[in-house]
């Protein structure tokens, strides 16, 4: 594996390094003014604007690895570009680079048909148009996928849906035109995987009513948000299916592969930025007679969210080189070890900034409370820790048989 990154990608970092410095961190306060002050769940005007910009500079659908259609970056020269993104909350969007419209781009790269891509793919890459992905139940222990109770059952030429859906990211937005909705289409089939599918839901039918916008940790993260989403018979063409039926497991699985390095590399950004605003705050804070940044429950601490940073970092890029060069099947110990290794890095980051920052650290003022929510959740989203450290745990053992 190379550790030096080539000169497209570079060249990328540091457009988007600029880009960030001119257009995104000078504007973090105002986007969030705009929010407060305005329709919660309207886009804002400061947005709509940034794309536009980011458009025009060729920082655009960077993700889309693999295809014409994105910037052809493979899964590692993808990653560090993610971690630039993820140092400010608000900037992933901007490059149209935000979940869950990333997977559900790639999902429908990935199996959709021609007609699906024109009516879907299309308008997505365009930033036209917002998704969602509803898989999540509040029902059953959605940690285990086979629990899904949610139903498309054929009715002539269409599917009847039915299922309560929760945590559907994406789904408040007033400009999510289209859901990828899993669930059971065989739920007699003997396979427990071979019971679900996924099919393409528009937000407009008859029968789809987002219920409310959910919370983490007291932040609605709007206009985007999080929702909890009821399918009541649900009418739409069997040409809606993906991939065809029972294939749901499969697409997950390449789905979410993908997906976790993204928020992996969005979640180092944070912790770099976190680090960054420690050091600042203790060099400038003076208590019991000398700096903070010359105690060394401090310095300590420093070191050791370097190390953090620097092990995951290089987690994740092994991830990646190894998704790139033999595949996510054979990498899914390392795409597990991701999941598990970098929320948890974040999490001791971001509190140990917040201790720097003492009563400022709790508040809204730095950014750090909401980051620290972010982390705590990514322990949860995309598989819990326990099912990771499962399925390590047994590839782990299996190499003893």
């Amino acid at each position: 594996m190379e550790f030096a990154y080539s000169d497209k990608v570079t060249t990328l970092q540091e457009k988007l390094k600029d880009f960030m410095d001119r257009h995104i961190y000078p504007n973090e306060a105002r986007h969030d003014h705009e929010i407060a002050t305005g329709d919660r769940w309207q886009p804002t005007a400061l947005m709509e604007d940034l794309k536009k910009k980011a458009r025009l500079e060729g920082l655009w659908n960077l993700f889309l690895t693999h295809s014409p259609r994105g910037a052809g970056l493979t899964n590692l020269e993808y990653a560090p570009l993610c971690e630039i993104m993820g140092r400010a909350p608000m900037a992933s969007e901007v490059f149209n680079c935000s979940a869950p419209d990333t997977g559900n781009m790639e999902t429908l790269e990935l199996y959709g048909n021609e007609e699906q891509k024109e009516q879907w793919l299309k308008p997505l890459l365009a930033g036209e148009i917002r998704s969602c992905f509803a898989m999540t139940e509040p029902a059953v222990a959605s940690s285990d996928a086979t629990n899904i109770e949610s139903t498309i059952l054929r009715d002539g030429n269409h599917y009847v849906i039915n299922g309560r859906k929760w945590w559907t990211t994406g789904a408040p937005h007033p400009r999510c035109k289209i859901a990828i909705f899993m669930g059971k289409t065989d739920p007699a089939n003997p396979s427990r995987h071979r019971q679900q599918s996924m099919v393409l839901v528009p937000m407009d039918t008859p029968g789809v009513k987002v219920v409310r916008p959910l919370s983490v940790f007291g932040y609605d993260d709007a206009p985007h948000g999080h929702a909890e989403v009821v399918f009541d018979n649900v009418r739409v063409p069997r040409s809606n299916i993906l991939l065809g039926e029972g294939r749901g497991f499969e697409i997950a699985q390449g789905r979410l592969g993908p997906g976790r390095i993204h928020h992996c590399m969005r979640a180092i950004g944070a912790a770099e930025r976190a680090l960054e605003d420690m050091c600042k705050r203790v060099k400038s804070r003076v208590a019991f007679g000398k700096p903070l940044a010359e105690q060394t429950v401090t310095l300590e601490r420093i070191a050791e969210a370097r190390i953090m940073i620097e092990q995951a970092r290089l987690l994740v890029l092994k991830a990646a080189y190894m998704m790139d060069t033999v595949g996510n099947k054979v990498a899914r110990a390392e795409i597990a070890m991701i999941k598990v290794a970098v929320p948890k890095m974040l999490s001791s980051v971001v509190d140990m900034a917040i201790q720097a920052h003492g009563g400022a650290g709790v508040s809204d003022d730095f950014g750090l409370a909401k980051a620290y929510a972010s982390a705590r959740s990514m322990r949860i989203f995309d598989g819990p820790d326990e099912v990771h450290r499962n399925q390590i745990g047994r590839q782990e053992l299996a190499k003893y048989n």
